[in-house]
C-alpha cells in the first residue's frame, strides 16, 4: 500500500499552458467553421448546376 501523505501534491497548471491550450481550441474551431462553409458552398453550388 502506498502513502500518499508523502506525495508533493500535482504542480498547478500554469497560466502560458492554459493559453496555449484555449488557442489550439479556437484554431480547431475555425478550421472546422471553415472547412464546413466551404463544403456547404461546394455542394450548395454542385446542387444549382444540375
Amino acid at each position: 500500500m502506498r502513502d500518499t501523505a508523502t506525495q508533493p501534491p500535482p504542480a498547478p497548471r500554469r497560466v502560458r499552458e492554459q493559453a496555449r491550450e484555449a488557442v489550439a481550441v479556437m484554431a480547431f474551431s475555425a478550421f472546422t467553421s471553415v472547412a464546413f462553409a466551404i463544403g456547404l458552398v461546394v455542394v450548395t453550388h454542385l446542387g444549382s448546376r444540375g
